[in-house]
C-alpha cells in the first residue's frame, strides 16, 4: 500500500511539472502577438554588429548576412519567455530555496540584457551596437558575486561534488565558484546565438537534461522551473526558426546563460555541464582561438569566421543546415552528460 501511494504521489509531481512546461508555453504563446505588436510599432530593430568577436571588422558576418539585414527583425524578444517563466514560477508557489535563485539570478540578467539592447536599437554610434563589454561584464559579474554570496551564506553550500572525490569542501571559494560558472556560461550562450533557432533549440535540449537531473536527484521545484524554461523557448523557437520573425537578444539570451549556470551550482552537477553545453563551449572556444590566432600570427585565423557556426556558413553550409546539425550536436551532448552524471553519482 505505502509503495502504490509513494509511485502516486511521483505520479503527481510529474504531471505537475510537465504542466508547468504547457502552461509556460501557453502564456508565451499569448505574449507574443503583444510583443510583435510593440516591437513593430517603435521599431525594435536589431542593428547587425560591424565588430568582429574575435576583434577587427566583422567583414565575413557582413557578407554571410546581408540579405538578412536589408529587412527590419526585431530584438528583445526574450523579454516574452522570461515574463512567462517568472510568472509561471509565482503561480506554481514552487519552493523558494530551489526556485528563487536562479529566478533572481534570470531577472537581473535580463535587465542588464534590456538595457544593452535598447541601447542597440536606440544607439546613436553605429560602430557600438549596445553597451560595452567590459561594463557588461562588470554589471554580470555583480549577479554573479552577489548570487554567489547568496548561495553560500544563506543556502549553506560549502562542497562542490565530483566524481570519485564526492563532496569537496571549498568554503567561501564557493562564491567564487559560483561567479565563474555562471557568468562563464551566461557569455557563452550569449555567443551562441547568431543564427535563426540555434540558441533556442539548443537550450531547450540543456533545460530538458537538467529537469532531467534535478527529478532524479528529488528536487522537483527546480525540475518544474527547468521545465517552464523548456515551454517557453519552444514557444520562442517556434518563431525563431528560419527565417526568424525575431531574436531573443542579449535580455533572453543572458538570462537563460545565467539560470543554466545557477541550476548547475544547484544540483551540485558543474562538472556535467560542460558536456551538457558542449555546443556552448566549442563555440565560445572557436572565438578565443581566433582572437589568440589574431593577435600572434598577424591578423590570421583559424576560422573563417567565429564563433564556429559562422565558419560553417562561410564554407558554404546553408544556414539551416548548420542549425539543424548543431540541435543534433546538443541534443547528443545532452544524453551524454545525463550518462556521466548517472555514473558519476551512483555508478
Amino acid at each position: 500500500m505505502n509503495r502504490t501511494l509513494h509511485i502516486a504521489i511521483q505520479s503527481q509531481t510529474l504531471v505537475h511539472m510537465l504542466l508547468l512546461g504547457f502552461l509556460a508555453f501557453i502564456l508565451s504563446m499569448a505574449l507574443t502577438p503583444i510583443y510583435t505588436t510593440l516591437a513593430y510599432k517603435y521599431q525594435w530593430w536589431k542593428r547587425a554588429r560591424t565588430e568582429a568577436w574575435s576583434g577587427g571588422e566583422a567583414t565575413v558576418y557582413a557578407k554571410l548576412h546581408a540579405s538578412k539585414h536589408k529587412r527590419n527583425i526585431p530584438n528583445m524578444a526574450g523579454m516574452v519567455f522570461v515574463v512567462s517563466i517568472a510568472l509561471v514560477v509565482f503561480l506554481a508557489d514552487l519552493k523558494r530555496s530551489q526556485t528563487w535563485l536562479p529566478l533572481a539570478g534570470m531577472v537581473a540578467a535580463a535587465g542588464i540584457g534590456l538595457i544593452d539592447d535598447v541601447m542597440n536599437i536606440r544607439g546613436s554610434n553605429k560602430s557600438i551596437a549596445g553597451m560595452r563589454a567590459t561594463i557588461k561584464f562588470f554589471l554580470y559579474s555583480v549577479v554573479g558575486i552577489v548570487g554567489g554570496y547568496w548561495f553560500y551564506e544563506k543556502i549553506g553550500v560549502n562542497t562542490i561534488f565530483l566524481p570519485g572525490l564526492h563532496h569537496v569542501f571549498i568554503g567561501a571559494g564557493i562564491v567564487f565558484l559560483f561567479w565563474f560558472v555562471v557568468v562563464a556560461t551566461a557569455n557563452a550562450v550569449n555567443i551562441t546565438d547568431g543564427l535563426d533557432g540555434l540558441a533556442g533549440g539548443l537550450l531547450v535540449s540543456s533545460f530538458l537534461a537538467y529537469s532531467i537531473i534535478a527529478a532524479i536527484e528529488s528536487k522537483y521545484e527546480i525540475a518544474g522551473f527547468c521545465l517552464a524554461i523548456v515551454g517557453a523557448l519552444l514557444s520562442y523557437t517556434w518563431f525563431n526558426i528560419y527565417p526568424a520573425r525575431f531574436f531573443m537578444g542579449d535580455v533572453g539570451s543572458f538570462a537563460l546563460g545565467m539560470a543554466l549556470g545557477i541550476i548547475a551550482m544547484q544540483t551540485d552537477t558543474i562538472y556535467v555541464l560542460p558536456i551538457i553545453g558542449a555546443v556552448y563551449v566549442i563555440e565560445t572556444g572557436s572565438v578565443i582561438i581566433n582572437r589568440t590566432s589574431k593577435k600572434l600570427r598577424h591578423g590570421k585565423k583559424v576560422f573563417l569566421s567565429s564563433p564556429i557556426h559562422h565558419h560553417f556558413e562561410a564554407l558554404g553550409w546553408p544556414e539551416t543546415k548548420v542549425t539543424m546539425r548543431f540541435w543534433i550536436l546538443g541534443q547528443i551532448a545532452a544524453v551524454i552528460g545525463l550518462i556521466v552524471f548517472i555514473l558519476g553519482r551512483y555508478g
